[in-house]
């Protein structure tokens, strides 16, 4: 839960709709702070003031902003900070009176001076009627560099009057847009002001080169942008798309961002609604150069779709190599070179449904739950005639990369083959069961097979011991870098204990 919302539930009473505006406010108003160069602080009037000044109004600051474009008017964070008299005026006028306050002298922080702003913050009912006033910003302006203001710099100081009369009637934020990210663009990366008709009254350097990139040639100013942006697009149907939210804009709408593709090059775009005091009177779009960004993605789709192939082909090899072994099996004539052909053909199967799993994913990544099911599944069908053995897992792997992974199967494999073949039938001639446990403690994953067979004889040396469990001793203290312990189980059978540690060095 977000600082704002623990503070605002703790000391007002307003409502959820509330609550979610002023956060959907503290989400977008990055966009206000660098056009105005100024910091934002959202002051919330206090049900309960503090005793010692019961008389007089009291204001909790739940949430600051500093501008990218300027220097900031505090140097220290002010959320938390409860102000009241003569110190919280402003806010009280602008809260009581539901208009902007821009009187007064300059204030003094320290050594900064400063100019007081106040906005009220209103919300629009489901009637499309203001509500309330639920809280106040205040737009403080570090004056100490002041200086005689750049054409730039006056677009943006006009464009932030303008959001801010709108935070002020409840129509900004403009509502989210469902599944769109928060990487939107900044008042930095490039800004276009267009009138009621939409045509661009000015333009930033940095959205002049943005749009320079999609093949414009000429200057940007007294173009209509919807109209231009549509020509520019590779794609028609694209072209039109971002044309028609850039009316969309100019009609009082918030439409979703969009991308825009030209030439090589890729442009985000998001277009705002600028209606203060209700009327229509024009639009601002944000642009921003993704161009290098696009091209890093595709790069890594297509290396992951090669991985995902490289997998795939391994996956198909490891299989063909087990269909060989396979057939050879058939052809031996001795025994024991038959059981070792099939050992290793389940051996080989085993890390082929790592590859399998991992030519399905998206990263060198796997949910090995279901590669131990299937594995399990396998192993259970290699019992004597004499005994069923039934499998069971209790507990979760989870996701584990693939150079852990890999070995990891391999173990399990073995050790499962191993109970399956010489743990049954049991002593009493009850069912067979193998038991497979796994849980993660301290960066360190614990498994656990344990069956309720024969037990270890008397005899077994844990130095020894057949090929399998000579694989299962280097895999898991060299490739795992784990431990592994055989023991007597009580109550009869044995258990296999392995803990391997989850952070590589």
């Amino acid at each position: 839960m977000s600082t704002l919302r623990n503070l605002v539930e703790e000391h007002t009473s307003l409502d959820a709709a509330d609550i979610e505006h002023l956060q959907r406010l503290a989400g977008d108003w990055q966009l206000i702070s660098d056009l105005s160069f100024a910091d934002l602080l959202l002051w919330l009037p206090l049900s309960s003031p503090p005793a010692s000044d019961m008389a007089s109004p009291a204001y909790l600051c739940v949430a600051q902003v500093r501008p990218t474009t300027g220097p900031t008017a505090y140097q220290d964070d002010q959320v938390g900070r409860i102000i009241s008299g003569p110190e919280a005026a402003h806010l009280e006028i602008a809260r009581t009176q539901a208009r902007i306050w821009r009187e007064g002298d300059p204030v003094w922080y320290g050594e900064t001076p400063a100019r007081h702003e106040a906005i009220p913050v209103r919300r629009r009912d489901a009637d499309g009627e203001p509500g309330p006033v639920m809280a106040v910003v205040a737009r403080d302006t570090n004056l100490s560099i002041a200086r005689s203001p750049s054409q730039l710099e006056l677009n943006y100081l006009t464009t932030a009057d303008d959001l801010a009369q709108m935070v002020a009637d409840g129509t900004f934020p403009p509502p989210p847009h469902p599944g769109e990210t928060t990487s939107a663009p900044r008042v930095g990366d490039g800004l276009v002001r267009l009138d009621a008709g939409g045509k661009v009254t000015y333009a930033s350097p940095n959205a002049q080169s943005a749009y320079r990139r999609l093949g414009l040639t000429a200057d940007l100013v007294g173009e209509d942008l919807a109209a231009l942006t549509g020509r520019l697009a590779d794609d028609a149907l694209e072209g039109s798309e971002a044309a028609a939210r850039i009316r969309a804009a100019l009609r009082g709408e918030a439409p979703p961002r969009k991308e825009i593709e030209a030439r090589g090059a890729t442009v985000v775009q998001r277009a705002l609604p600028l209606m203060p005091a209700g009327v229509p009177i024009g639009a601002v779009v944000l642009v921003r150069d993704i161009t290098e960004v696009r091209r890093r993605d595709r790069a890594l789709i297509t290396k992951d779709a090669t991985i995902r192939e490289i997998h795939h082909r391994v996956k198909n090899n490891l299989q063909t190599v087990a269909a060989l072994l396979r057939l050879q099996a058939r052809r031996v004539s001795s025994p024991q070179a038959r059981a070792a052909l099939e050992d290793s053909v389940r051996r080989v199967a085993s890390i082929a449904h790592v590859h399998e799993t991992l030519s399905m994913s998206g990263d060198e990544r796997v949910e090995f739950d279901g590669i131990l099911d299937r594995v399990a599944g396998a192993a259970a069908e290699v019992g004597s005639s004499e005994s069923t053995v039934r499998m069971r897992r209790e507990g979760t792997f989870g996701v584990l990369p693939a150079e852990i992974a890999t070995p990891l199967v391999m173990v399990l494999n073995e050790l499962l083959l191993n109970a399956v073949e010489h743990a049954f039938p049991t002593p009493t001639g009850e069912p067979g069961e193998v038991l497979v446990t796994a849980h993660r403690f301290r960066r360190q994953l614990h498994v656990a097979v344990a069956d309720n067979g024969r037990g270890l004889p008397e005899d077994f040396d844990p130095a020894g011991g057949r090929l399998g469990l000579q694989i299962v001793r280097t895999l898991a203290t060299g490739e795992l870098r784990g431990t592994i312990e055989l023991r007597r189980r009580p109550g009869g059978g044995t258990e296999a204990v392995l803990v391997v540690p989850l952070a590589r060095r």
